[in-house]
């Protein structure tokens, strides 16, 4: 499962894994320890290598930097969630609100968005959202141009495939 931030990869994941009868894995999940520090990438390319061998899983998530093609060349089908920028920004914004109001920890680590860090930081998910769009689809389609795989472009095309 590939796609934008904010197209809805991990809720997607979420609905998916249960209907197939397989375990769902956040690559976020894998790659972030408390404090917001990076798990070191053999740590986390090892764990994606052993759940990978494993009979059936439905990961979500990119990191292509630390994990290069090696979940996308096990998978038997990999769904690009490639909904337009003007569906997957709100909803960036919508989700990055909400955390802020609940103080969600995320990932089973002590990590919280603040409001610093997501309005006012060259590490904003606003900000990354905006600047890598574009290439990020981009290097979508090049990376599926020879593998199984399904394109998704609307929340009616999500819904169609979870039905």
């Amino acid at each position: 499962m590939i796609g934008h931030t904010g197209s809805g990869k991990t809720t997607f994941a979420r609905v998916l894994a249960p209907k197939l009868g397989v375990p769902h894995v956040e690559l976020d999940a894998l790659h972030w320890r408390s404090g917001w520090v990076m798990a070191p990438p053999a740590e986390v390319q090892a764990r994606v290598a052993e759940i990978v061998e494993g009979d059936g899983w439905v990961i979500d998530g990119n990191y292509g930097g630390t994990l290069g093609t090696t979940v996308l060349d096990q998978a038997d089908q990999v769904v690009w969630l490639d909904l337009p920028f003007r569906t997957t920004f709100p909803r960036v914004v919508r989700r990055t609100l909400r955390r802020l109001r609940t103080r969600e920890q995320l990932w089973q680590t002590t990590n919280r968005e603040s409001f610093r860090s997501a309005f006012f930081s060259r590490d904003s998910i606003l900000l990354y959202s905006i600047k890598t769009h574009r290439h990020r689809r981009r290097r979508c389609r090049e990376l599926l141009q020879s593998r199984p795989h399904v394109t998704l472009r609307s929340p009616a095309d999500v819904e169609r495939y979870l039905g």
